[in-house]
């Protein structure tokens, strides 16, 4: 056991230093919500009114409504930057290296996804920090009950991101499958508007929305901030996290780079 909590630690201690090395990597990563926030929102703020949905109690304004959505953001972005990590780290054949541990492989990669989780999570709380400076604030106990939604939500989209990951073999074509895979993600589910005013727009692209994984996402993170469970998310998301992640364990092959440098 005292191998695994040191190979853990080691692991979670050199992704925390790659980041406080990375400082504009922090910034980045509150700058892209921040404009969505102080921006966007103030922009729509009058066009947009929120009627009383679930789980809030009252009407909100739309500043209110897209914090959740704007965390799941950072979780989103960091889990494909996280993803980006782990493909340089095969390229440069320093996975290899960590490889070479004589603790299971399986136990290796999720301790990578959960270094990369951590790390999401210091930068989502720091935009919840801005965000109540800026006056949207859910009830205190609902920052510390979001605590585990959102830690369940960034292990889901590392997953995702890993997975994908092992399809790609050259570190090049990387950054276009992201964008074609975050962006309608994010554009495609519920942190921007409530799913009923999409379904006033179009039918199908309500049912397109319904179905994204990172609308449950959303959804889970959003009820847990105003301490309330929603169990259609939390099961959908808890499923497909232990789903991805055998997925992506299983599909892992260290020998990408190896064989296109041979190649």
């Amino acid at each position: 056991m005292t191998a695994y909590w040191e190979c853990l630690r080691g692991i979670v201690l050199r992704e925390w230093l790659r980041f406080v090395l990375q400082r504009s990597r922090f910034l980045s990563a509150l700058v892209r919500p921040l404009l969505w926030l102080l921006v966007f929102a103030a922009g729509f703020r009058a066009a947009l009114g929120i009627a009383i949905i679930e789980p809030y109690d009252t009407y909100i304004t739309y500043d209110t409504y897209i914090v959740p959505g704007l965390a799941c953001m950072i979780l989103l972005f960091n889990g494909m930057q996280g993803s980006l990590s782990m493909v340089y780290d095969r390229e440069m054949g320093s996975m290899r290296v960590l490889l070479t541990s004589p603790l299971p492989r399986a136990f290796l990669l999720v301790a990578k996804l959960l270094a990369t989780a951590l790390i999401s999570l210091l930068q989502v709380y720091a935009f919840l920090a801005i965000a109540w400076v800026y006056g949207v604030q859910p009830p205190a106990w609902g920052l510390l009950a979001a605590l585990p939604a959102l830690l369940l939500v960034a292990l889901l989209l590392s997953a995702l991101g890993l997975l994908l990951s092992n399809g790609i073999r050259q570190l090049e074509n990387f950054a276009g499958v992201m964008n074609f895979v975050i962006f309608p993600m994010f554009f495609l589910s519920s942190a921007l508007y409530p799913l009923w005013k999409m379904r006033e727009s179009s039918e199908w692209l309500y049912w397109l929305c319904a179905a994204n994984p990172f609308t449950h996402a959303v959804e889970l993170v959003r009820n847990a901030l105003y301490l309330r469970l929603h169990v259609e998310a939390l099961l959908i998301c808890a499923g497909l996290t232990v789903l991805l992640t055998l997925l992506a364990v299983a599909s892992f092959n260290p020998q990408h780079a190896a064989l296109r440098k041979a190649g």
